[in-house]
């Protein structure tokens, strides 16, 4: 199993210390959030993007994709009413896809939920046929570039939009293209109804991409969340892509949290025999 880890979690260090610490833990993946390097995609020049991939491989890491596809951005909104919005969205889209290849990344995990949400007079029903007119009109780049996207529920607490696994699953089929799948976040799969290895098996076809975290927002290891049943079912379906570590609540301390994470997942596959 491949582990990742998602480049905020650093915060504010030098890219090329936490590169070389998250190595030092284990990882042999990165996932990048932009906006840890500017608020919008098209502001990177290609000299810092090659600088990344630089730092990256000086570190022997590869650069997976990317993940707060919108965040810190302006004027783009996944299911907007307005038409104008949504092409300057899939267009944005796009450039991130190009920028993802540039690092040599071959993901993206829509996440975005403020760029998502059920606005004033839009309906369930409408906001997805604007989500996947946008990753719709999105899809040629990604084809160009090899990228998928995929696409992340998240828990009623963040969003109104995509709360659960079978909605993403269903906009991913409306759009019916290899390009778009599916990505499970344990957090988020922690408020639904049906248990996260059930979810892992029912949907296994569609899964492009998995982060692992706690409910409590921390990593895994540092919560209630077993993540012995959730390996389990991730070596059952025989998934082949990442596991990126993801934390928002960073409490226990950057390092705590980088290297406990990696000690913990590899406790549990060791418990389970190696996978």
């Amino acid at each position: 199993m491949k582990f990742a880890i998602c480049n905020e979690t650093f915060q504010d260090w030098p890219f090329d210390k936490a590169f070389a610490f998250a190595a030092e833990c284990g990882y042999t993946g990165l996932e990048i959030a932009p906006f840890t390097i500017a608020n919008h995609v098209t502001d990177i020049p290609a000299s810092r993007r090659a600088e990344v991939r630089r730092q990256a491989d000086a570190a022997g890491l590869e650069i997976i994709g990317l993940h707060w596809l919108l965040a810190k951005t302006e004027g783009l909104y996944l299911t907007s009413p307005d038409a104008e919005v949504r092409r300057r969205t899939a267009n944005y889209l796009g450039e991130l896809a190009r920028f993802c290849a540039d690092l040599g990344g071959h993901l993206m995990v829509f996440g975005s939920p403020k760029q998502r949400d059920l606005l004033p007079g839009v309906t369930r029903d409408e906001a997805m046929r604007y989500g996947a007119e946008v990753f719709g009109q999105a899809v040629p780049v990604l084809e160009e570039t090899g990228v998928v996207i995929a696409l992340e529920p998240l828990g009623p607490e963040e969003t109104n939009f995509l709360v659960t696994t079978p909605e993403a699953v269903e906009l991913a089929e409306m759009i019916a293209s290899p390009q778009v799948r599916l990505h499970l976040d344990c957090k988020a799969m922690a408020t639904e109804t049906e248990p996260i290895p059930q979810l892992i098996r029912k949907h296994h076809r569609m899964v492009a991409h998995f982060h692992a975290n706690d409910a409590n927002r921390q990593g895994p290891g540092f919560g209630q969340t077993d993540f012995l049943p959730i390996l389990q079912a991730l070596g059952e379906i025989d998934y082949r892509g990442w596991v990126s570590v993801e934390v928002f609540d960073y409490t226990p301390g950057i390092e705590r949290l980088a290297r406990e994470s990696m000690e913990y997942l590899h406790d549990c596959l060791d418990r389970l025999g190696g996978q």
